[in-house]
This record gives structure tokens, sequence and C-alpha cells, in this order.
């Protein structure tokens, strides 16, 4: 890993800055020690669970906090703040919205050298490892005894529990270097392009070559002419938003050295070879398809159709030279599609391949209401197994397309698109196999997730997983009384269990639950999400929440 060294080799500010993120409540993740549920009145609907996890880096729910926001000598679950050894690794707590890793850099390299800073964005917490406890003991010392400033505002400072932060490479020597980064987005609401991560990431050091991948979430590597880039970058860049409130960079150094790109397109792009170009398929006489053509077909970005991207704020923070960075990010129109006006041209998505007896409106809008609002859902008489699906917007569209089109659901694949209408029209309403009416409007539900500026900023969109985070529980609720739901409901049980600690004066409660595969947990959630609990003397019921977690098992 590459070390940054601290003391005094670098000049205050040489790092640049990301643009700053929006002012929003900390949502609230899947980590026991940071859950901080609003006090709710009896079933209702708590928007803490919105968010789910993201699977950052510990947080050491054993540290305690001195300084004056918490007082000095504040013990918890009987501890005192002296019984944490001293560790290299120091905590850092109270950190701005805005603050990057290289805001940390500038402020703690007085006290030492420091080898790996691991950003935690959502939690406006990082962890810092300094090269010796020496340099560690004076930052948490001088925590304790005067306010330090990071990007402006005091922050707070512990020993880890950990006596190393753990690389993605494992690597043992935490002074080795490399050029190429592993960018994580989190919460991406807008298409992540090779055009866009390179308007982003090549004024701060020369970009070579770029690929993204959807494996866990959206993910790329970036390779850059240098491991000094490299360290520019990270250190720009950790813990940036692309946009304001989204697409969150979580930047760690990658494994590979060296990226092969074999094709320049929306998802992989060489820079040292610009005749990479994707081929064009054959013209040659097709048969007409039922359902016109794959959502795939439109563009390449994963998205099945570009979408306009937001501007970048007018005092960006990403030079560090005099290379321009425009006010527009944008990247190439699909060739196959001349007329397109650079966003999916409608907001209605159609649903194709579902199940006739286990599908209906409901269900539908408990699937997709993960990725948008939903306005209204209608099954199409003459195409039977096919639904048109109205959406808040086209970009609600897009995400689901991304992560619906060709899942599995009882049995059957999705198939998920654009379709040509531009609203849904309650006509030709008849029966479907299980007695509902073939057309409902959900307009107006206190379900949908996307209602409000807020609430939007605290869905991370994933796409589906074999664990599910469900919230919104009411305390008396056991790990039993769920599976005697899943049975109820003939869906499949989970195989794992697992539930957060909460406030005595809680509410609700949430936790996670492990299926055996990925489309087990999208059946449960179809079925269950949004399920109405009633409990013994309760005024009101309790709806029970579902989405899909970022982690990957229990």
């Amino acid at each position: 890993m590459s070390t940054v060294e601290a003391g005094g080799q670098r000049e205050e500010g040489e790092y640049g800055r990301a643009a700053k993120r929006l002012k929003m409540e900390d949502p609230p993740l899947e980590e026991k020690e940071d859950r901080a549920e609003d006090e709710l009145e009896e079933g209702e609907d708590s928007d803490s669970g919105s968010l789910h996890g993201n699977g950052e880096a510990e947080t050491d729910s054993r540290a305690r906090w001195s300084g004056k926001q918490f007082g000095t000598g504040r013990k918890d679950n009987g501890e005192d703040s002296h019984l944490i050894s001293p560790s290299p690794v120091v905590h850092v707590r109270g950190l701005c919205e805005a603050v990057v890793e290289a805001d940390l850099i500038d402020a703690l390299k007085k006290f030492g050298p420091i080898c790996y800073v691991m950003m935690m964005p959502f939690k406006r917490q990082a962890l810092v490892e300094f090269s010796a406890v020496e340099s560690a003991d004076r930052c948490v010392s001088c925590g304790a005894k005067e306010p330090v400033y990071i990007a402006g505002q005091q922050a707070y400072f512990n020993y880890s529990t950990s006596k190393r932060i753990t690389r993605p490479t494992n690597a043992d020597n935490p002074n080795s270097g490399n050029k190429v980064l592993l960018l994580s987005i989190q919460n991406p609401l807008y298409p992540i392009t090779t055009d866009v991560l390179y308007t982003v990431c090549n004024p701060i050091g020369s970009v070579l070559r770029i690929v993204i991948f959807k494996r866990n979430g959206i993910q790329a590597m970036v390779e850059f002419e240098s491991v000094q880039c490299a360290q520019k970058a990270k250190a720009a860049l950790n813990g940036a938003d692309i946009y304001a409130g989204c697409c969150t960079l979580k930047i760690e150094y990658a494994r590979p050295t060296r990226l092969n790109v074999i094709k320049n397109d929306n998802e992989s792009w060489d820079y040292t070879k610009p005749y990479l170009v994707r081929r064009e398929r054959g013209k040659g006489r097709q048969k007409q398809a039922i359902l016109g053509e794959h959502p795939s077909s439109y563009a390449d970005n994963g998205y099945g159709l570009a979408c306009p991207l937001l501007p970048l704020t007018s005092n960006s923070r990403y030079k560090l030279s005099s290379a321009d960075v425009p006010d527009m990010v944008s990247y190439p129109l699909p060739q196959s599609s001349p007329s397109y006006s650079g966003h999916a041209p409608s907001s209605v998505a159609m649903v194709s391949g579902l199940h006739p007896s286990k599908m209906n409106c409901t269900r539908i809008f408990n699937l997709f209401c993960l990725y948008g609002n939903i306005e209204k859902v209608k099954f199409m008489k003459s195409v039977p197994g096919t639904a048109l699906v109205e959406m808040g917007d086209e970009y609600a569209v897009d995400r689901a397309i991304t992560h619906l089109n060709s899942i599995k659901l009882f049995g059957k694949r999705l198939n998920v698109c654009v379709s040509k209408q531009h609203a849904v029209i309650p006509s030709q309403v008849f029966e479907l196999e299980d007695g509902s009416s073939s057309y409902k409007d959900f307009a107006m539900t206190r379900n949908n997730r996307f209602s409000s500026a807020g609430q939007a900023s605290k869905n991370i969109i994933q796409p589906p997983s074999a664990v599910l985070h469900y919230y919104n529980v009411p305390p008396c609720i056991s790990q039993d009384q769920l599976l005697k739901l899943c049975r109820e409901h003939d869906v499949p049980g989970f195989i794992k269990f697992k539930m957060f600690d909460a406030k005595p004066s809680s509410k609700t409660i949430s936790g996670l639950l492990e299926f055996d595969s990925k489309t087990e947990a999208v059946e449960a959630l179809t079925v269950l999400n949004h399920y109405q609990i009633r409990i013994p003397n309760g005024s009101n019921p309790y709806t029970l929440k579902l989405c899909f977690s970022t982690s990957s098992h229990l």
C-alpha cells in the first residue's frame, strides 16, 4: 500500500478536493453501534430503514470519546477510556459531510506520518493508521485536551480496537504502492460510465484505463499513469460525491497492477489505444420480436438507457492543475438510436415474464419501489404475463432496468424494458388469476420511498442479493414469527437471522435475513414487503419494510 508521508513533506492544501455533498441528515446504517432511530408512535413507519448498511470498515463500539462534547472520563457499558490499549489506528468521529481523505491528512499529518486512511462517509467517520503508535498517541491526547478541526469542524478521536486497517489487497507491506484504484460507487442514483469517471479522475492524475463492473453494486478500477497520481486521486476523491447527495466514492487500492481492456465503450476504455472501438452488430434480416428490442440494445452503459447527468458545482475542487473540468458531464449517445433524446424516452417500464398466478399489481410495486416511486401498474390483457409500470421519472425506469432485468422470479425470468407509452391509462381493467384487479394506482401511498429529496437520499440503490434488510418491525416479533410469516405466504424461509441492537425506548427493530439464494430473497421480498403486522392491543399495524442489503452473507 502506498504510504502518505505526513511529517512536513507535503505542503498544506497540496491535495485537490472534490465537490461538497449537500447538507442532509446522517443516514442510519446496518451497524448496531451507530443506530439512532427516531422515536415513533406505535405502528408508524420508520424512515431510518430506508438506508441499509454499506459494509464499510469497522466501527469501534467499545471506543470511548473524550472532549467537551462527550465529557472526560465518560463511561459506557462499565468501561473507562483508559482500558482501550494504544493502537496506531485512530478512530475519528464527528466529521462533516463534505470531508474527504485529503482533509484528514492535512489536519492530522502534524502528529506523524500517516500510512492509510479508511473513509466511512455515510457515518461521518474514518479510520486513520499512523506509522507509529506514538503518532496516534499524540493525536488522541491532543484531541482530548483541545479542539482539533478537520475541514472546519471539530472532530473526536480515540484508539481503534484494531492494530492495522485491513487493506483490500491484503498486502503485508503497508508501504507498497499501486497505481490502480478500486472505486465503489455508493447510492448510484445516476449512471456511471467511463466518461463520467474519466472526467472526475483525469484532472487529478493522468488516467490510462478504466473498467466498470457490477459484482457488488457499482464498482470500477481506474489505472493511473503512476503511483503518485493514484495517491493524489485517492486523497482528493475518497469520500466525495460525484453528484450532490449521491454517487459517493469509496476508494481503495486494487489488487491488479494493470488493467486489460479489449474494447472502448461505456464500461471499459483504454485511453492509450483509441482504436479499440466497439464492433457494430450485423444488419442482416431478423425475426420480428414480440416486445421489440432487448433493453441492452439501447445502450451499453448497464443502465438500459443513458441519462443526462447533473451539472457539477461551479466551485468544483477536483482540479490540481490547469486542466479544465467541463461544467456538465456527458457521454456518447448510443449509436443504435440516432434520434435518442439523452434519457429514457418514457417513465413507463414494460415488464414481461410475470408468473400468471403469483404476480399482481401490489407485488410488482413491492419489488419496483426499491428503485423509484411507483405511480400506476397495469397488466396488459392482450399480452398475458406482461404489465406496464409507470414510475416517478425516467431515472427510476433506468434503475429498474439495471437491477431487475433478467432476474428469476417464481420460476420465470423477467424482461424489463422501456415502454413506448408515456403514461399508464386505466383501460380494459380485468380480474387477475388471484382475484385482484389488473390496474392499481399507487401515487398516494406512503410506501413510496422517493417522495422527497431527504427520503430519497437515504435509499442506497442495491441490486438483488441473498440478504434482505428488514425494518419497522415491532420489538415483540421474533425469528420464529418471521419464519412462520414466510410459511404462511408460501415463500422460502431464511437460513440465517440477525437482529440489530436498538435503544430501550425504540418502538421498532431491524436486522438482516439471509436466504439460500438470491432468487429466494427476491421472492420473499416481492410477497412480504409492506406486509401489515398487527399486534395485540395495538391501535395501528406496523408496515414491514424490506430492501436488498449490501452484505453478501451473514
